[in-house]
């Protein structure tokens, strides 16, 4: 069957031709794709001629295109997109995808050749250092990958890497299945009281979406609802909570507590088949952490702090409405003391973020202010869904830069949570500009209602767009280092960096403006945002530090340890205990049974990287400070010494580049509340 993958976009910008792509087009390209890379592959590890890095490492680079355009457009529709089809589609092709990897990685004959052209290097004086580069990872990771494994070792590393593949999706789709299936229906009116005209409309189209009378409350991806900040009925607010804390494991066909037991099995083996104790040990390794204990050391030292300020800010919270708050009670009682301490409350805030002004007069004038980027939309251009935006961008001297899609609102068939991932990776060896692609998870109004925000979308959209940023501004030779294709502990670096400008006094009075009136964000609302910097930090520190160290503590057991684990409650309780972060009324921010981060997200023994990546950012939020803010000198320095390097560069020598010395931890720990 012919399908739209069969050759290069003709659109601007390759982008693909979302229109024309059916169902049925993607498992003969996912097939076509796989057969022909082995043969681009294969010819290569067969070589009669002596390895180079030209006809090895480039070559290897070159391959693989046909899977990469159906690849990028199948798992963004599956995570933005999907429908049941889509998963069943997944499921089958996610082991084989995995068996195709591995075929490639573990080729002894194509690991010798890497391993020649690796012990040659010094004699080449002609290479950049990025072809450099190029050969110490792939060599890295193949080596991390078992390329060095006997046949039989090979053969069960690729047994497991299929059936860790399915699992991850099964653990997804489980828990999208029960995210859904947990949506709270409310019938009364009167139970919403607290929320604005924008919330009930979007919680009455969600309810109509499915054809229920009344109000329909979504739920994200993290533990608890944004909407707890604004309820007053503290019982709707415990059924939210409850029904957050319960997914994945109820007992129903979308459990998810054997699909994880499984996983961390599974990954445990592996790791001692690798030569390494546990499975975090092989993923810091690789990383700019290089051991657990490293990771163990950060988080550790910030726990005690984190923890007392939490149970000190109970205590407040508590005195504040006159009982013993619960979980589902902190964000309502904190929003009624920011009001009281700061004037800038959720309710007062959000008619001032309107997205599509936060977009254009925050999001993109701040790009645009350090950057010299401007941002155009393109109604020409379709995106997979209706409802996707795209953007063409530009650099100061009218330059090409790449396309921006924007996927805002929440549905029934995207995941939870808020991302970014590439639709077209940056090439200059394959002659690609960049497109890449936001989702966000924002409730959708009734039609002709405005989309208001609240403050952390707001802080979530400059986040994610940092993401994009960095997809948009690296420019790399080869698709390998393209945007965000850096060390995982790393990549979250640009993004928290970008959630600088959300407060940055002229970034907010461009923005932050009365969606009726158009008046300007009141100056007591204004001070109010500045005051409360590090308020309600230890929730928020604690809340983080729990989710990371439960990561750790899955990945850090043995084979026979985690052979051993039975009851992943216990489990859970007894780490959080044992780590001094388990306190009463702050659950994790992910608990183990929809924790998709680190069981179907990729980040698996790696979510501590947001903490990590955080030191570099505090560091370099006061870098900006005492250099000129946002202007484009600052901007430059940033873009081209950080974000254009993309994964072309160590990241440490890049942030060092960047700064003129290693970062310094004492800003973070000023801006938590932590010293």
């Amino acid at each position: 069957m012919a399908t739209p993958f069969d050759a290069p976009s003709t659109l601007p910008y390759s982008l693909p031709p979302f229109r024309d792509v059916r169902l049925e087009h993607y498992r003969p390209a996912f097939d076509a794709g796989m057969a022909e890379q082995r043969t681009e592959v294969e010819a290569i590890a067969a070589s009669p001629d002596a390895p180079t890095f030209e006809n090895t490492l480039v070559a290897l680079e070159r391959t693989g295109q046909l899977l990469a355009r159906v690849s990028h457009v199948f798992f963004t529709l599956s995570s933005a997109d999907s429908t049941p089809e889509l998963h069943d589609l997944e499921a089958d092709v996610s082991p084989l995808l995995a068996a195709h990897r591995d075929a490639i990685t573990l080729d002894g004959r194509l690991y010798e050749r890497i391993a020649a052209v690796r012990s040659s290097l010094a004699d080449r004086t002609d290479l950049t250092d990025e072809d450099r580069r190029l050969v110490e990872r792939t060599y890295t990771e193949m080596t991390m990958a078992g390329a060095g494994l006997d046949d039989a070792g090979k053969e069960r590393l690729t047994a497991i890497n299929q059936e860790l593949s399915t699992l991850t999706t099964t653990f997804e789709r489980n828990l999208l299945e029960d995210t859904n299936d947990l949506a709270v229906h409310v019938t009364s009116e009167q139970e919403l009281e607290g929320l604005d005209d924008g919330a009930k409309s979007a919680a009455a189209a969600a309810a109509a979406d499915r054809g229920l009378d009344g109000w329909l409350i979504t739920l994200p991806l993290y533990t608890g609802h944004p909407w707890l900040a604004s309820l007053a009925d503290r019982g709707l607010r415990e059924r939210i909570m409850r029904a957050s804390l319960s997914r994945g494991r109820r007992g129903n066909e979308h459990d998810n507590r054997d699909v994880l037991l499984r996983i961390v099995r599974l990954r445990a083996e592996r790791a001692e088949l690798l030569g390494f104790p546990n499975h975090a040990a092989v993923v810091t390794a690789d990383e700019t952490a290089k051991t657990p204990e490293a990771v163990d050391g950060l988080l550790s030292s910030l726990v005690p702090a984190a923890a007392a300020n939490a149970d000190d800010e109970r205590a407040v919270r508590s005195r504040t409405v006159g009982f013993d708050i619960e979980a589902w009670d902190w964000a309502y009682a904190t929003e009624l003391l920011r009001g009281e301490q700061f004037a800038a409350d959720s309710s007062a805030l959000r008619p001032y973020f309107e997205a599509d002004r936060v977009l254009h007069d925050g999001v993109f004038h701040a790009a645009g202010e350090l950057y010299g980027l401007t941002f155009t939309e393109r109604p020409d251009l379709h995106g997979y869904n209706d409802e996707v935006r795209v953007f063409e961008v530009h650099g100061d001297s009218g330059e090409q830069v790449g396309l921006y899609l924007l996927d805002l609102y929440t549905r029934d068939g995207k995941r939870g949570g808020a991302w970014m991932n590439p639709v077209v990776e940056q090439s200059a060896l394959l002659g690609t500009l960049p497109v890449v692609v936001n989702n966000l998870n924002v409730a959708k109004p009734a039609a002709g209602s405005p989309t208001l925000l609240i403050q952390d979308e707001v802080e979530t959209l400059f986040h994610e767009f940092g993401h994009a940023l960095h997809g948009l501004i690296a420019r790399t030779t080869y698709p390998r280092f393209s945007g965000t294709n850096v060390e995982r502990d790393f990549v979250e670096f640009p993004s928290q960096v970008n959630e600088m400008w959300v407060s940055w006094p002229s970034v907010l009075a461009n923005y932050a403006k009365h969606h009726e009136t158009g008046e300007p964000l009141p100056p007591e609302l204004v001070l109010g945002l500045s005051d409360s910097a590090g308020f309600n930090e230890g929730f928020a520190t604690t809340e983080y530090l729990a989710a990371a160290l439960l990561d750790q503590a899955w990945h850090r057991l043995s084979a026979a340890d985690a052979a051993a684990v039975e009851d992943v409650e216990a489990f859970e309780r007894q780490a959080l205990a044992d780590a001094g972060i388990a306190v009463e009324a702050v659950p994790p921010r992910y608990s183990s049974t929809y924790f998709a981060h680190t069981f179907s997200g990729g980040y698996d023994a790696g979510y501590y990287g947001y903490i990590w990546s955080e030191v570099l950012d505090a560091d370099t939020v006061e870098w900006f400070r005492e250099n000129g803010g946002l202007s484009r000198e600052a901007g430059e320095r940033f873009a081209t010494r950080l974000l254009g390097v993309g994964g072309a560069k160590d990241p440490l020598e890049a942030y060092r580049d960047f700064r003129g010395r290693d970062a310094e931890v004492g800003p973070l720990l000023r801006r938590r509340g932590l010293e």
